[in-house]
C-alpha cells in the first residue's frame, strides 16, 4: 500500500492537497517510482506550491494551476535561482512540474497550456562518471513515469533494464529480434566486429521483458524486432536517447546520464561489489582490458 503521508507542507485548498495525494499515490502505484524518486517529486511540486502561495498572497488552487502563466513559471525559476538552486536541479523541477500538470489534464482536473512553452534550463557538461545505484534505479522507474501510454511505458523500463542490468549497448539492444527475448537464464549478443558474448540475464530483466511483451499491442513476428516504436516499426535510437534526456532533465542528472552511462554504471557496480575485471571484460564484449578499466 502506498504511503499516504505528507512528506513536505503541501500549500493549497482541500482539493489541491487531496490532488497532490492521489498523484503521489498514482506515482508509487502506476508508475512504481521509488520512495526516494516520489520525495524527490514532491519536494519539487511543493516548492512551486510554496511559491505560488507566496506570489499570489493566498493559498494555491487547482484553478489557480490552470491558470498561471508563463510569467507565473518565469518568476517561479527567477525565485529558485535566487536561491542558490543549480541549473540541473532547476531543469528536474519544470520536468516534474511537466509531469503534474500532465496527471491533471489526463485526470481531468485542469489543463496549462503555458508550462509547455518553457524551455528546460540547459545544464553544464560534468565531468563523466557513472550513475550511483540509486540514480539508476530511478533512471529506469523514470522513463516508465515519463510515458503516457501503459506499454510505451513498460517497453521503456523493459529496455533500460537491460541495458542497466545486462550492460548492452544500446545497438546491441534494439537489434534483438522478438525470438532473441531475454526471457530465459542467459542471452547471446552480438557486439562490434559481429562478436558474440553470453550474457547472463537477471530475473528482474526478464520480468520486465515479459511485461512489455504481455502489454505490447502490436503482434511481433519472431525475426522482426523486439522492441518497437509507437506504430510498430524498429525503436529508433534517438527515441531512446531523447527518452534518456528527458530523464536527466527529471531526475537533475549530469549530460554524460545516457543510455550508455547505464552499462557504464553496469560494470562499475559489479566492479565495486567485487567483481573480476576480467569476467567483466567478457560479459561486455570488450577486446581491450584497458577500455574496461578506464
Amino acid at each position: 500500500m502506498a504511503d499516504d503521508r505528507p512528506l513536505t507542507l503541501v500549500h493549497g485548498d482541500a482539493d489541491l492537497q487531496a490532488a497532490v495525494a492521489n498523484w503521489r499515490r498514482w506515482l508509487t502505484s502506476e508508475r512504481r517510482a521509488s520512495r526516494h524518486t516520489v520525495e524527490g517529486y514532491g519536494r519539487d511540486l511543493s516548492a512551486f506550491l510554496a511559491f505560488l502561495a507566496d506570489h499570489h498572497g493566498a493559498e494555491p488552487t487547482l484553478a489557480v494551476l490552470a491558470a498561471a502563466g508563463v510569467a507565473d513559471f518565469r518568476s517561479y525559476l527567477t525565485a529558485r535561482t535566487n536561491d542558490g538552486l543549480a541549473r540541473p536541479s532547476l531543469a528536474r523541477a519544470m520536468s516534474c512540474l511537466r509531469g503534474f500538470f500532465r496527471w491533471m489534464e489526463r485526470t481531468g482536473l485542469g489543463c496549462n497550456s503555458a508550462i509547455g512553452s518553457l524551455r528546460t534550463p540547459r545544464c553544464p557538461k560534468p565531468v563523466p562518471k557513472a550513475l550511483s545505484e540509486q540514480e539508476a534505479l530511478d533512471s529506469l522507474s523514470t522513463s516508465a513515469l515519463l510515458q503516457d501510454e501503459p506499454w510505451l511505458a513498460q517497453r521503456d523500463l523493459a529496455l533500460f533494464t537491460l541495458l542497466y542490468g545486462c550492460g548492452l549497448r544500446i545497438g546491441e539492444a534494439l537489434v534483438l529480434t522478438r525470438a532473441e527475448a531475454p526471457t530465459g537464464d542467459t542471452l547471446v549478443v552480438t557486439g562490434k566486429g559481429d562478436k558474440q558474448r553470453l550474457v547472463p540475464i537477471l530475473p528482474a530483466v526478464g520480468e520486465a521483458i515479459g511485461a512489455y511483451l504481455a502489454l505490447c499491442p502490436f503482434v511481433l513476428a519472431p525475426e522482426g524486432p523486439l522492441f518497437v516504436g509507437a506504430r510498430g516499426g524498429r525503436l529508433n535510437p534517438g527515441v531512446v536517447q531523447r527518452q534518456m534526456r528527458r530523464v536527466r532533465a527529471f531526475l537533475g542528472l549530469p549530460e554524460t546520464a545516457t543510455p550508455h552511462a547505464l552499462r557504464h554504471s553496469f560494470a562499475t557496480h559489479l566492479l565495486v561489489a567485487g567483481g573480476n575485471v576480467r569476467t567483466i571484460q567478457e560479459l561486455l564484449g570488450h577486446a581491450s582490458l584497458s577500455t574496461t578499466q578506464r
